[in-house]
């Protein structure tokens, strides 16, 4: 799908029109209808007062017989005092459905009030989303025979002087939405195909040409580090683990590096604490977290921002066999600490031990931040629509919700209460990778945990269980959500105030 920026003269050429507006509006006021012919603004006019409401999520359409364009369609917002950014993202998602569905091939839209006055910004929010909204993930199904419906062409309307502004946002939109639908499908590609070695793989190919330098760690490198937690819960499958290092290096020589880790366990079946039928279906999507990293230090390249950041994926397959880590051992981490194994499905914040220890020790990181489909528990408190947040420096915790607000990758926080630590104190090893009051406060436990490892840098959790897959009346495709890219691309523009607000926190 191509998005082109147009001035409003290609209005009068287009084959169909979409036009967005709230309840109770006047439509004849709408900007761009000066461009249109006369007897097509006449009947878009009679059509709306007749047919359209503006009601959130009308779509009232109809087909023209005479020129150039062809078809019109009006979106209903709601009502106006009920707009929220949120609903921002779910403007051009819902566009690009409706033409696939109805098998429109271009269409043009103004870039209208709703996406707010900075048209940079507005064009980039509405590219992301629309590119998004296309993605389908169809590599394992048979083509129809007249081919999967595409859009080709979308134009955003606006004035001739916004040009350059929109193209840029454009652009950068296009750029933010490949990344995120990449990472998408690396989750989505089933555990069969996506071994922890085929993940440093795509991490390489992911890396060429962008500056990034890849290094991957194999079993024997682990084991000189002493990395017992990712050997531990590796020693059950065939499929050797892999510890993938990104670094990309392009700001100040004197810049702490922002340290970025992301869960990869390419399939989880629990364990020999083996997952049930209904709760092991989609856990080829366990990787998750090792994708949005892949992805989001790709973009960060991609876009050139001018920081220091690093990322760091332990790349392993849970299974169960003969050779399987158990209930009841005691894994020795690369800090030190010892890990009491309680549940084998509790694999991730094992492997994240090291990871974490890995990153903090060799890198001194400015801000290290963890991307995880850790734990059922934080879908469970938090639903379908954001991750969970835990962080270490209280000060950071606003700035951190509101880079998620900013990126549409919304997070929500959660306590890291020192109350919880005794909880996951182990009875023989140092500490527990399940708490002992069971489902009761999950989430929090498996931050806890990860808390002992980061060696005092400061640190968050990003806790993506909740938004691993897309959810109802998102208008995105079923399966991997790609949540966390997005996210990373804000917090890599905002690093450099967020280390100011480290060093000088009552500044």
């Amino acid at each position: 799908m191509k998005i082109a920026f147009a001035n409003p003269k290609k209005l009068a050429s287009s084959k169909s029109l979409f036009f967005a507006f709230f309840q109770k509006e006047n439509v004849e006021k709408e900007r761009y209808f000066f461009f249109l012919p006369a007897d097509t603004k006449r009947t878009i006019l009679q059509f709306a007062k007749k047919e359209f409401k503006g009601e959130e999520g009308e779509v009232k359409s109809f087909w023209l017989q005479k020129g150039p364009i062809t078809k019109i369609a009006l979106f209903g917002l709601g009502e106006k005092e009920k707009w929220n950014e949120r609903k921002k993202q779910l403007i051009p998602r819902f566009f690009v459905q409706y033409a696939k569905s109805n098998k429109i091939s271009e269409f043009s839209v103004p870039i209208t009030k709703v996406l707010g006055q900075n048209l940079a910004e507005a064009a980039k929010t509405f590219s992301t989303n629309a590119v998004l909204a296309d993605f389908e993930f169809n590599k394992y199904k048979e083509a129809p025979k007249e081919g999967w419906p595409k859009i080709k062409t979308m134009y955003l309307i606006s004035a001739e002087n916004d040009a350059k502004a929109m193209t840029n946002g454009i652009q950068e939109g296009v750029i933010i939405a490949k990344e995120v639908n990449s990472c998408r499908a690396l989750a989505n590609t089933p555990g069969g195909d996506m071994t922890p070695r085929k993940l440093a793989n795509e991490a390489k190919n992911t890396a060429k040409g962008n500056g990034i330098n890849v290094k991957i760690l194999g079993e024997k490198e682990m084991q000189k580090l002493g990395m017992g937690g990712i050997l531990g819960v590796a020693k059950g499958s065939l499929e050797k683990p892999q510890l993938i290092i990104l670094e990309y290096k392009k700001g100040p020589k004197s810049q702490k590096p922002l340290v970025l880790v992301g869960k990869g366990v390419t399939f989880d079946t629990g364990g020999l604490n083996l997952k049930s039928e209904q709760g092991i279906y989609e856990m080829h999507m366990d990787m998750s977290g090792g994708a949005t990293v892949i992805h989001g230090i790709s973009v960060i390249a991609r876009l050139k921002i001018p920081i220091n950041a690093i990322g760091i994926i332990p790349a392993v397959e849970n299974m169960p066999s003969g050779s399987s880590y158990r209930p009841g051992d005691m894994l020795k981490t690369m800090s030190g600490k010892t890990i009491e194994v309680l549940n084998t499905d509790a694999e991730g914040r094992i492997i994240l031990a090291d990871a974490l220890y890995f990153g903090a020790k060799r890198y001194k990181p400015g801000l290290m931040v963890d991307f995880a489909t850790l734990t059922g528990a934080a879908h469970v408190a938090l639903g379908d629509y954001c991750s969970a947040l835990f962080t270490n420096k209280d000060e950071l915790q606003n700035e951190l919700v509101k880079i998620g607000e900013e990126a549409g990758d919304y997070v929500w926080p959660l306590p890291l209460w020192d109350e919880y630590l005794s909880d996951i104190k182990g009875t023989f090893g140092d500490i527990a990778n399940l708490g002992k009051t069971g489902r009761a406060g999950g989430a929090i436990h498996g931050a806890k945990f990860l808390e002992q490892f980061i060696d005092n840098a400061p640190w968050a959790h990003i806790d993506i269980a909740p938004r691993m897959t897309t959810a109802e009346g998102e208008f995105l495709a079923k399966g991997a959500a790609g949540a966390g890219v997005r996210y990373i691309v804000e917090l890599a523009k905002e690093y450099s105030q967020i280390l100011k607000k480290l060093l000088f926190p009552n500044s």
